[in-house]
């Protein structure tokens, strides 16, 4: 039976996972490589789709695929599918699930980023995967104002704040968090913002509680 199209993947089923190494058992078979099985089988029935849900279906089982493979820490294939969604979200001319594919792909490229940094990669290869998560949650930001659905938009919003926090972009992290707030009226934009405001608390204590509840 073919997916159900859907017309945005949701924000709770983030690509965020535990900060881990990737070791031989769970890249060698066990329930996530039985997801990606099951994922795969249902990209081909959404290639074999025809007529307007086509879009929405592959976007949807290009995505799935992805969070599989994120399961098994295979970041790089992860990316290339959620590269191709990305694709035809645009094809569906849907800003809300653009977004959200802009930030499961910083999502993806930041867990690809403290991978490579627990593996004592080279420098070199954490900051291209930073620089990588760094652009997609800039344009996933820039996109949250355009979504049909202000809820959506603060998800967005947090979802790139927290993605830059890891990267250690603490300043640009912070901006984006409060034009959340503000959106949620947690938070006055003309307060001042540094330590010892009384609004500066604010902040620091969503960033505690954001990350759980969007993935």
């Amino acid at each position: 039976m073919p997916p159900t199209a859907h017309p945005a993947p949701s924000a709770q089923a983030g690509l965020r996972l535990p900060q881990r190494c990737a070791d031989s058992d769970a890249l060698a078979g066990g329930p996530a490589r039985d997801a990606l099985a099951l994922a795969l089988q249902q990209l081909t029935l959404a290639e074999a789709m025809t007529g307007a849900c086509q879009p929405a279906g592959l976007c949807q089982a290009l995505t799935g695929v992805a969070r599989a493979l994120c399961n098994l820490h295979a970041y790089g294939p992860a990316e290339s599918y959620l590269a191709r969604a990305l694709r035809w979200a645009v094809v569906m001319g849907s800003t809300d699930t653009c977004g959200d594919l802009h930030c499961a792909l910083a999502e993806v490229a930041t867990n690809a980023a403290e991978l490579a940094e627990q593996q004592d990669k080279l420098p070199a290869a954490v900051y291209h995967w930073q620089d990588r998560a760094r652009d997609h949650a800039f344009e996933a930001a820039s996109l949250a104002g355009q979504t049909t659905d202000p809820h959506w938009e603060v998800k967005l919003l947090l979802r790139a704040s927290d993605v830059l926090d890891r990267c250690g972009d603490h300043d640009d992290a912070v901006y984006f968090q409060q034009r959340a707030l503000v959106l949620m009226g947690l938070h006055n934009p003309d307060l001042p913002t540094d330590a010892s405001s009384p609004g500066a608390a604010a902040p620091t204590a969503w960033r505690s509680t954001a990350p759980s509840q969007l993935m």
